[in-house]
């Protein structure tokens, strides 16, 4: 049975909490849109568009997370097990 859950955030919240996130890490570096997209190998159009419209590519946004130093913030994605079952979380500590 599938329950949906009243919390869940729209894709399209997340991305604009990434474009949102990323530009106010772009001004606590000091960087105009131009530099910073010049610093991640970015157009300046593409910048543009992910701060107004929240769409990138995923290799866009990797590009501007290494020129951000924010490269290690992508380690934590998907990196949250969920279980099943209490069975499986025991038979995980007892390996």
């Amino acid at each position: 049975m599938n329950h949906i859950i009243l919390t869940q955030r729209t894709p399209a919240e997340i991305a604009e909490n990434i474009s949102r996130t990323c530009r106010l890490r772009r001004k606590e570096h000091g960087f105009s849109q131009a530099e910073l997209g010049q610093r991640a190998g970015v157009s300046l159009g593409t910048l543009k568009r992910f701060e107004t419209k929240h769409e990138i590519s995923l290799k866009s946004l990797i590009k501007l997370a290494i020129a951000l130093d924010c490269e290690d913030d992508f380690d934590s994605l998907f990196a949250k097990k969920h279980y099943r079952s209490i069975l499986e979380i025991i038979d995980e500590q007892n390996t």
